[in-house]
Formats: C-alpha cells, sequence, structure tokens
C-alpha cells in the first residue's frame, strides 16, 4: 500500500480486502482469547489475590474446626455409651442378687425336709423368671400352641392323634424374650402333619 503524503488521508482499500486493525482501537493488556474472567467478573469488581488467600484460609480453618469438633463428639459419645453399658450391667447384676441370696439361703438349709426345700428352689426360680420378665425377657414355655418359627426351635418331630399338627407337643427348654429382643427361642417339640 503506498504511503500518503503527510497530511493528506490513504486511499481506502478495495472492497472486500482485508483490512489491518487500526491503532487507535487496540488496548493494551492481554488478547481477548487470552484474557480470563475472574470470580467477580459479573459484578465488574476485581479482587486481590491477597483476600482469595484469607477467605480460603478462614474456610480451611472453620473446616478444620469442624473436624476437631466432630472428633470430640464422636469420642464423647464413646465415653458416655461406655458408661450407660457399665450402668446397665450394674443394674441387671442388681437386680438378680436376691435371687443369688435366695439361692444361698435355699442351700443353707439343704438337710432340712427336702420338700421345703423344693418348693424354695421353686420359688427362686420363679423370682429369676420375674427378674427377667421385669427386663423386657418374658419366659415363654407353653404347649399346644401353634408352632411359630420366630418364638420356637424345633428339636423333634413326635406323631400325637390328640394334638393338631404343627402345635407345639412339649417344651423342653424355655424360651425368653420377644422378637428383636428374644434372649433365645423356646426348644419345642411338634406333632408331625399326618
Amino acid at each position: 500500500m503506498p504511503i500518503a503524503p503527510q497530511g493528506r488521508e490513504p486511499d481506502p482499500p478495495p472492497e472486500g480486502a482485508v483490512q489491518p486493525p487500526r491503532g487507535d482501537l487496540t488496548q493494551p493488556g492481554p488478547p481477548a482469547e487470552q484474557a480470563e474472567p475472574g470470580p467477580d467478573a459479573a459484578n465488574g469488581t476485581a479482587v486481590p489475590d491477597d483476600d482469595y488467600a484469607a477467605a480460603l484460609r478462614e474456610a480451611e480453618d472453620r473446616w478444620r474446626r469442624a473436624l476437631a469438633d466432630l472428633d470430640n463428639l464422636r469420642k464423647r459419645h464413646v465415653r458416655e455409651l461406655e458408661r450407660e453399658v457399665a450402668a446397665e450391667r450394674a443394674r441387671t447384676a442388681a437386680a438378680f442378687l436376691p435371687v443369688i441370696d435366695n439361692l444361698e439361703l435355699a442351700l443353707s438349709h439343704a438337710t432340712a425336709d427336702p420338700g421345703a426345700i423344693v418348693e424354695g428352689v421353686r420359688a427362686v426360680r420363679d423370682q429369676a423368671v420375674n427378674v427377667l420378665e421385669r427386663l423386657g425377657y418374658p419366659r415363654h414355655a407353653e404347649s399346644g400352641v401353634p408352632f411359630d418359627p420366630a418364638r420356637h426351635e424345633v428339636v423333634g418331630v413326635v406323631q400325637d392323634p390328640d394334638a393338631d399338627p404343627n402345635t407345639v407337643v412339649q417344651v423342653l427348654r424355655p424360651g425368653y424374650g420377644e422378637a428383636e429382643r428374644q434372649l433365645r427361642p423356646a426348644a419345642v417339640t411338634v406333632a408331625k402333619r399326618e
């Protein structure tokens, strides 16, 4: 392109020709494709890196404190649970102390009348069953009831013409508890189906 003499405008380029950028339209700084908008580009304010670093340090500090609080809470919960288990164990053992006292009393009278000793042992057994019931584990030793796999464990099947099929004929070992809170199922024999 010929250079125009001083004071004179250059000739316009031919139609459709690519024009070089004009010097008065360019802005200093990186080209538009390389510049990345910052997090505050939406509101047009620029935040220095120091503010971001301070906010990051504050967030990390809060995060570390929350983790420490959670760890302390977990440790406190474990200590409280251990204390509660120990207290419950002591309450349960204390509930059985009268049973042990009565068994010792029965043993001290072992030379007395055998009928009285049997009655005493039966009373102590009833007392122990009552303690278990108060702890939430009632006794199940019923015969003639329909077989329930949640409450009964079959240890034998017998032919009994007087019993309905699939009913408990004899309880060999009583069960204690209900559904999910069961210490053990009752060991039973069941009438055979014909």
